[in-house]
């Protein structure tokens, strides 16, 4: 077993139950028996999740905004937003998908464990202060980076979302907070349309909000480009003291909810470039909570590729970003020139 790469999975988290739906149960079901086909599952860690209070969940969320989600459980379920169905055990299971990421973090924080994947449902980075949306009920993330903020005292925290939607929730959350540095890469014009190159933050929180906007079609070598050139020099100006990870892998090339065409390995070459900032800056402090990703064998196979990162030792051989197309190249200029006021790193 690894004693530094864990996994939260717990079997509740298939009774939130979406109906015929792309965020379902049969997601997790996916992974998990590409895992464990995988041999994986016996080289980790298993982390059982808590249901996180009532209290961790007011770091983020209103309380308005949770009796509402409260209240539609008690009535059977329904829709939270017009593509947000929940069902009357689902608003418990929100408690437990955002209880999995405060386990991790905590774990990470107390036992010296190093990276965890946390394989939660419902996902989270939709979900703003007052309002669920896009598949989304509490934001796990943003939830245990407050946590991360009020348990420890941690003052540097590096989100990094790769979701190929942009996490307006997360966002929302830290825009003007300065100990929160959010990089968010995504396909644009896309839902749920924010996330443009000028939405770097405000008051405190000016400069630490990183949005790279991607057009459809980008490949690996291109979310590589950007990567390199965009978060590991700002992420290394910032110094993190733990690294938190939105990973969707709705931007593989046979998904169904969007038009990017990253490979299953791609998947894992974002980990090993993201695990490198850590590794650098906090001692490998990381913990990656699972958004999007709805074709189910793309799903699983990206999820084993960013576990075979985590565990690995060795050297990984990175794809190089050559044949970077001119739109790409302009693109990450426009986002250095929004960027290099705040961070000296960025040429």
């Amino acid at each position: 077993m690894n004693a530094v790469t864990g996994l939260v999975y717990h079997e509740d988290y298939l009774k939130h139950d979406t109906g015929v739906h792309p965020e379902c149960a049969e997601r997790l079901v996916s992974i998990m028996q590409k895992l464990e086909s995988a041999g994986i599952t016996e080289e980790l860690n298993r982390i059982t999740p808590i249901k996180a209070t009532k209290e961790q969940i007011r770091y983020v969320h209103r309380d308005a905004y949770i009796m509402k989600v409260e209240a539609l459980c008690a009535r059977g379920g329904g829709m939270l937003d017009p593509d947000t169905p929940i069902c009357p055990a689902s608003g418990e299971i929100a408690l437990l998908s955002a209880g999995g990421m405060l386990k991790a973090v905590d774990t990470v924080m107390v036992d010296k464990m190093r990276q965890i994947f946390a394989l939660v449902r419902p996902p989270g980075h939709h979900a703003i202060p007052n309002a669920g949306m896009g598949f989304c009920i509490f934001n796990n993330i943003a939830i245990a980076a407050e946590h991360l903020k009020r348990k420890y005292g941690i003052k540097r925290i590096l989100i990094v979302d790769w979701d190929v939607h942009h996490g307006n929730g997360t966002q929302e959350t830290f825009f003007d907070d300065s100990s929160v540095l959010y990089y968010s890469m995504h396909q644009y014009p896309h839902y749920p349309g924010t996330g443009w190159i000028d939405e770097v933050g405000k008051g405190e929180g000016e400069g630490f909000t990183v949005n790279v906007p991607l057009q459809a079609g980008t490949t690996d070598a291109g979310y590589l480009y950007v990567l390199e050139n965009i978060l590991v020099p700002i992420a290394m100006d910032f110094k993190p003291e733990f690294v938190l990870v939105s990973a969707g892998f709705d931007a593989h090339i046979n998904d169904p909810l969007a038009s990017m065409n990253v490979t299953s390995s791609g998947f894992g070459l974002f980990a090993e470039m993201i695990k490198g900032i850590a590794e650098k800056s906090c001692d490998g402090k990381m913990v990656i909570a699972l958004e999007g990703g709805y074709n189910l064998n793309a799903l699983a196979e990206s999820v084993l590729a960013v576990f075979e990162s985590l565990l690995s030792r060795d050297e990984r051989s990175e794809k190089k970003a050559e044949g970077i197309p001119e739109p790409m190249k302009k693109r990450v200029e426009e986002i250095r020139q929004a960027q290099r006021i705040y961070w000296s790193n960025v040429l």
